[in-house]
């Protein structure tokens, strides 16, 4: 997978491409980058910027933490699930 290109770079292409002075085939070209790279990131622009539906960064970051979290404390209650039952054994014939 080639190297992502850096955020600045991104958003100066898509300023230029969204200006309409040159076609975006000209504009890819001009700034070394393939057209439906283009496309994609005036998508992805378009959807940052509310003109679009879709998931942002930001909501794409949050999400991803929210899912890491959920996973994190499903393993915790399993955890407390199996203690819970493995002392209730235990109680069990203890009386």
């Amino acid at each position: 997978m080639p190297k992502p290109y850096p955020r600045e770079f991104r958003d100066d292409v898509v300023a230029v491409a969204r200006r309409g002075d040159a076609p975006l085939k000209q504009v890819a070209k001009d700034f070394g980058i393939s057209e439906s790279c283009l496309a994609n990131w005036l998508r992805a622009a378009d959807v940052e910027d509310g003109a679009r539906p879709g998931v942002t960064r930001d909501e794409s970051a949050e999400l991803r933490e929210l899912r890491k979290r959920n996973r994190l404390l499903e393993q915790e209650n399993e955890v407390l699930r199996k203690a819970a039952a493995y002392l209730a054994q235990g109680n069990l014939l203890v009386k």
